[in-house]
């Protein structure tokens, strides 16, 4: 995970606002004094709007609402992999997740294909292949956009662990899309 300060005019006006609205909680009298009027409500601090996230396509058959689509991802989903999960990746981004019983090997060799890029080998064991699909941005990207496949089936795992409500289901491969964001040249 990367941690970066940021500096700039964006930071410096993020700086003052917080300065400002820190005064305007300056210490409160504990007791209303006699013949004093109450106090002015305190206007809640101003927030900054959110970047719109694209919503999900209508799913096929069989698929349960929100799971997420080649179309609405703007990547391909590795046939047969089941939607587990999304979590905000922070910035406007998003991140889903995707588990599979397929071996690691043959996902990789899916997403090399399909992405015409070779990606890179991160780490052996437990091993993890990234294929990076547009150019990472620190200012406006909390994840670069890609695909990442993680092997759960090593070392006598039996694989990673899904439960949803009463069920539990092991996958061998877990498959992470992060899409490019809206506006975003690929």
């Amino acid at each position: 995970m990367r941690f970066a300060v940021r500096s700039g005019p964006f930071a410096a006006a993020l700086a003052m606002s917080l300065l400002a609205g820190g005064l305007a909680f300056a210490q409160p009298k504990p007791f209303p004094r006699p013949g004093q009027p109450p106090p002015a409500p305190v206007p809640p601090p101003a927030t900054l709007p959110q970047p719109a996230q694209p919503q999900p396509a209508q799913p096929a058959a069989g698929q349960a609402p929100g799971t997420p689509t080649e179309a609405t991802l703007g990547l391909p989903i590795y046939p047969g992999a089941q939607f587990m999960s999304s979590f905000d990746a922070g910035l406007g981004q998003r991140y889903y997740l995707f588990g599979t019983k397929a071996a690691f090997a043959d996902i990789v060799n899916y997403y090399k294909t399909v992405l015409k890029e070779k990606g890179e080998l991160v780490f052996d064991a437990p091993a993890i292949h990234t294929f990076e699909v547009g150019k990472f941005k620190e200012e406006t990207m909390a994840f670069p956009p890609g695909v990442t496949v993680k092997e759960y089936a090593w070392n006598g795992s039996e694989g990673y662990l899904h439960v949803k409500g009463s069920t539990g289901t092991r996958y061998r491969t877990v498959i992470q899309i992060v899409p490019v964001p809206v506006g975003a040249i690929r």
